[in-house]
């Protein structure tokens, strides 16, 4: 709703914001060739006009369209400087798209994000929760190990957030800050470990992720949440639902007994059906006492179950796979349908399919038999579909249907696909080896292929029908007649060997055929194929073995011919043969064995499928597609013998909440709270075994009738959705609060309140996402307290303050108030304690102006006389150069470091033009440069000032140093101290100030040294020695403060030195501008730490 009333307001400035467009694509398209080139260069320059425009219309227009060039994929990176000065927009609308920009340019340009850190950081505390999202979003992006304590203070906020959304993308950041820094895992566990405890559905798909990623062997964190992980799985988002399944599927490998074990026991039993009744029945029924499925393992399987119906492809092949992998065997065959039910998908989606049923049908053949006709090949499948759907048919054919799948076959191997055909003459093959009744049918087809007209298809009959003859030899000498005959025609060289392999092992039964084949393969050995060549020789050997007379001078001629082939292989195969056939003196004992080595009885080959051991890998996983174990792949472990302690998944949430029953109000309360309970009772105790799941299991049902519309909504989708969804779960949630105490009914309207007093504080135009907010407090409050309300020991405290603080409340608001989203009423019933201290601060701090009056530049304290060598007189060719920090204002711009720079002439020749040639400066960067030194005399000297814009970096400048006849590069490279000017302030403005630039914004380390370096004295002279700093005059001996702004943005740094007891000191830094804060304590700290 806020973004179109914005636009009616501002449609005169749409206008304009078109015309400026237009103006500056008529400029960049001039008439004639040049302009072909002359366009690419100004391309975006239309874009950076906009973005530079006071208009928010034309902003808004110039990153709906740099926003939509991301899109299609083209590169806006060049874009980056005029899109992040955006970043502070007051406009939501605009505001959020840069968010966008940045979260994908972020990585790329980390200097420049890093510039405008202190921005994305107040943005954490911004009232819309979409700000504070794409905030953490684009901090998380910005892989710089220096901000890693930035980014875990900003997840651990996050993660407390009210808004389940922000929480949700706490949980992203994790994974992204755990790839930058693998050491601070055991900080992010602790925050996996809280928000694991989320109830909100938007949460749970994503923390299970950072689980997934950061910590999948921590299975003791599951047990208490695996409960409701199950009831809530129906609500959660659909890629939610296929992490949280696939990692439910591993923890109850773990946790529970095998549901097969009795089944498989039962199953061999079948066979004595015949058998006495009574025995039988004894038989079952001691087994099926023997094994009990536990109530939670149940759980898991029934709340999967209608996932089954999931629009997402990849939800329905994560349920199957749970079933698969953990279901009893009786249970399996409901994923069949929906497995087929897929298969209308696209070809990406089949493919993925088909593998997982062609694995599954090798165990389980009776599951997809209804379902054969969906596997039949069609005309437009491409050629990697229609082999797996021959893998699958032949897997599934049996002597039912055998006959019309051979029909079905018939048809394919006419296709035009020759790939596909020769699949499917393999296919066939398989086919006539596992049923023995079509083998002679099988063998007939194939023979009458090879009359076929296309070589492919002979070819790959011939390889089949080999693998068949060596089954039963004997009965088909015609065979081997009819293929002998073939050697003329084939070309193919695996045909050709198979062949000759085949006449060579038969040689005995075609005494007359076999000769004149070796003769006619004798007269074009030389022209032959390598693998032909070996077949050639093993022919010759045999028959040299068993028909010397005919074959004798042939055998020697071929082995006369494989002596000198080119390759290497023949020609140690030629000299191996003539060794062991042709006996000489020089022959050894297996000249003897000759006969017995060619002619041996070989086993017949093994035709099976190549999914046969893939089963070992997880159903609808990387590995189980590739078939090899994949990075980052989690093994299934085996069945436990023993179950684990089932108790470590209880909590008992109900009886922990009645003990914050104020003692005078229960009287009450407890008809509602019997009415409830006892209808809970009888709804859920034929399906749930404990309390907490019968709670957790009422919730998700409500959510399920009322909020179906949060299944759909994504990370992305509008506020508006968001709302809806949000005050969909508000009212399942209120429905549950009706059971809890009066105590947590006024926590909850409090914190509604609250909620309602900081909303106002946000845009107009951001009405729809403030009341977000409003309705997820009532939900947020609620979970909130029944956590705290696991601490046994403070509740009575608890109890106490909640009377004190909110009885004057508690007479007009009722939980039905909260109802109410009309943002005009709340502002009068609120009394001032609404708002807490906590978040007074957070609405101080959003509006925090830099340019307070107490802010005000004073003289240096110290000007340290170090210089730094800017070009050596060696490398300069007499020429040397250094430079100092005069730590003055700059005269050449208020946002510049002054830079002195003395040049001396050490050479006894004048040097001329002295002056500064290219720049190469980081973006952003600027600089004023000194005028040209006409002439230098020998031994001269002479200093001169520049002025460095760094941006409040430690960047280096880069830029060339030149005379009249060279060119020198030479670099500027600031120390962080450097960056500062001083400020004086009163004692009090400075407390003030360092209270409102408190957590992220602070940073402090512990200090050791002697006492004798701790006097005022010296600890004055070491800060600034380091960084031109202010004294701010202190009341208290032991507490020494310091004060300076940076010169670019005048963001305010303040420096306190604490002395504890001991050798010991505090060193605090309050800045917004965090990372030079970081930089200048670690600067600090070594030198304080000197003696």
């Amino acid at each position: 709703m806020s973004s179109n009333s914005f636009a009616y307001s501002e449609q005169s400035g749409g206008g304009e914001a078109t015309e400026l467009g237009q103006e500056a694509t008529s400029t960049i398209s001039p008439s004639g060739a040049f302009g072909l080139f002359s366009s690419d260069l100004k391309k975006n320059e239309d874009l950076k006009q906009m973005l530079e425009s006071n208009k928010d219309s034309a902003k808004l227009d110039a990153m709906k369209r740099i926003v939509g060039m991301i899109a299609k994929g083209k590169n806006a990176s060049e874009l980056f400087p005029a899109v992040v000065k955006n970043v502070a927009s007051k406009n939501i609308e605009i505001k959020k798209l840069v968010y966008v920009y940045l979260v994908r340019y972020a990585e790329e340009q980390q200097d420049l994000a890093l510039l405008s850190i202190s921005t994305f950081q107040r943005a954490l505390k911004d009232p819309n929760q979409l700000i504070r999202a794409s905030a953490l979003r684009v901090l998380s992006s910005i892989r710089v190990p220096i901000i890693v304590p930035i980014m875990m203070l900003a997840i651990k906020e996050a993660s407390a957030d009210l808004s389940p959304y922000v929480r949700k993308n706490a949980a992203h950041a994790i994974q992204k800050l755990y790839s930058l820094d693998p050491e601070q895992k055991e900080m992010l566990i602790e925050v996996i470990e809280k928000l694991l405890k989320d109830k909100s559905t938007l949460v749970a798909g994503s923390v299970v992720m950072a689980f997934e990623e950061v910590c999948p062997d921590r299975i003791d964190l599951i047990h208490k949440n695996y409960r409701k992980l199950c009831n809530l799985l129906v609500d959660v988002e659909e890629w939610g639902q296929v992490v949280i399944i696939h990692m439910l599927t591993r923890y109850a490998r773990t946790q529970f007994v095998s549901p097969w074990k009795e089944e498989d026991g039962l199953e061999d039993d079948e066979k004595n059906f015949y058998d006495s009744d009574d025995d039988q029945k004894e038989k079952t029924d001691k087994r099926k006492k023997s094994y009990t499925m536990d109530p939670d393992h149940r759980l898991l399987i029934r709340n999967t179950k209608p996932l089954l119906q999931s629009r997402n492809a990849a939800v329905v092949m994560a349920v199957a796979q749970l079933y698969w992998h953990i279901s009893p065997k009786s249970e399996v065959g409901i994923i069949s349908k929906s497995l087929v039910r897929l298969l209308r998908s696209n070809r990406e989606v089949q493919y993925i399919v088909l593998q997982n049923i062609a694995t599954m049908s090798i165990q389980r053949k009776g599951m997809f038999e209804p379902y054969l006709k969906s596997f039949y090949v069609r005309s437009t499948d491409p050629t990697m579909i229609k082999t797996l759907k021959l893998e699958i048919l032949t897997n599934l054919a049996n002597e039912a249907n055998i006959s019309t799948l051979l029909r079905e076959f018939q048809t394919y191997v006419k296709s035009q696909d020759k790939e596909f055909a020769a699949a499917t003459i393999q296919t066939i093959g398989r086919c006539a080896t596992n049923i023995s009744e079509v083998t002679d049918t099988c063998l007939n087809g194939l023979v009458c292929l090879l009359s076929n007209r296309d070589e492919i298809v002979v070819a790959e009959s011939v390889v089949v029908i080999k693998k068949l003859l060596q089954m039963q030899p004997a009965q088909h000498g015609e065979i081997i007649k009819h293929m002998a005959k073939l050697l003329d025609s084939i070309t193919v060289p695996v045909a050709r060997a198979s062949i000759l392999w085949l006449i060579g092992e038969n040689c005995e039964r075609v005494p007359k055929i076999a000769p004149d084949v070796l003769r006619k393969m004798a007269k074009g050995f030389t022209s032959e194929d390598d693998l032909v060549k070996l077949q050639i020789l093993n022919l010759g050997a045999k028959l040299y073995l068993t028909n010397s007379k005919q074959t004798k001078l042939l055998t020697q001629y071929i082995l006369n011919l494989g002596k000198y082939d080119q390759n290497y292989d023949i020609r140690d195969r030629t000299r191996f043969i003539r060794q062991l056939i042709v006996p000489n003196e020089k022959s050894g004992a297996l000249s003897k064995y000759a006969k017995k080595i060619f002619l041996a009885q070989k086993p017949a080959p093994l035709l099976e499928s190549p999914f046969k051991d893939r089963d070992h890998f997880q159903l609808g996983t990387l590995s189980h597609t590739l078939n090899t174990k994949a990075t980052g792949y989690l093994e299934l472990s085996n069945w436990p013998e023993m179950a684990p302690d089932p108790s470590v998944r209880n909590v008992e949430v109900i009886e922990l909440a009645k003990e914050w029953t104020p003692a005078g109000k229960a009287k009450k309360e407890n008809p509602a709270k019997k009415f409830y309970s006892e209808s809970e009772e009888e709804e859920d105790s034929s399906d749930s075994s404990s309390d907490s799941d019968s709670e957790s299991g009422s919730a998700s049902g409500e959510q399920e009738e009322e909020g179906d519309s949060s299944d759909d909504s994504s990370e992305d989708s509008s506020s508006e959705h968001k709302s809806d969804s949000e005050s969909a779960s508000e009212v399942g949630n209120k429905r549950t609060a009706k059971r809890n105490s009066k105590s947590k009914r006024k926590r909850d309207s409090e914190d509604g309140e609250n909620e309602n007093e900081k909303s106002k504080t946000s845009d107009s135009s951001n009405a729809d996402s403030s009341s977000i907010e409003e309705s997820s407090s009532d939900s947020e409050s609620e979970s909130e307290s029944e956590s705290e309300s696991e601490s046994r020991k403070v509740t009575k405290e608890k109890e106490n303050k909640t009377k004190q603080n909110i009885n004057p409340l508690t007479k007009d608001v009722s939980l039905l108030d909260l109802d109410d989203f009309n943002p005009v009423s709340t502002p009068v019933a609120l009394p001032t304690p609404a708002l807490s201290p906590s978040l007074i601060a957070d609405l101080e701090g959003l509006n925090l102006s830099t340019t307070s009056s107490v802010i005000t530049v004073s003289t240096p304290v110290f000007v340290p006389v170090k210089t730094h060598v800017l070009l050596h007189r060696m490398s300069g060719k007499g020429l040397a150069a250094h430079y100092f920090f005069p730590r003055q204002p700059c005269i050449f711009g208020d946002k510049m470091v002054s830079v002195q720079i003395t040049l001396n002439n050490t050479t006894d020749r004048k040097i001329e033009n002295i002056h500064i040639g290219g720049k190469r400066l980081p973006i952003g960067m600027q600089m004023h440069v000194f005028n040209t030194i006409e002439s230098l005399e020998p031994e001269g000297s002479i200093t001169v000032s520049m002025g460095i814009d760094f941006c409040d970096s430690t960047q280096t400048a880069s830029f060339q140093l030149c005379t009249k006849d060279d060119c020198f590069n030479v670099n500027i490279q600031p120390p962080v101290g450097e960056l500062l000017l001083p400020v004086a302030m009163s004692e009090k403005d400075f407390k003030k100030e360092q209270g409102m630039l408190t957590g992220m914004n602070e940073t402090s380390t512990v200090i050791i040294a002697a006492p004798q370096n701790f006097t005022p004295s010296v600890i004055l002279q070491k800060v600034v020695n380091v960084a031109n700093v202010g004294v701010v005059p202190s009341g208290q001996d032991h507490i020494h403060r310091f004060a300076a702004k940076t010169v670019h943005s005048g963001s305010l740094m303040l420096v306190t030195v604490e002395l504890k007891e001991g050798s010991t000191a505090q060193l605090i830094i309050n800045t917004e501008k965090t990372v030079i804060g970081s930089v200048l304590l670690r600067e600090l700290k070594p030198v304080l730490s000197q003696g």
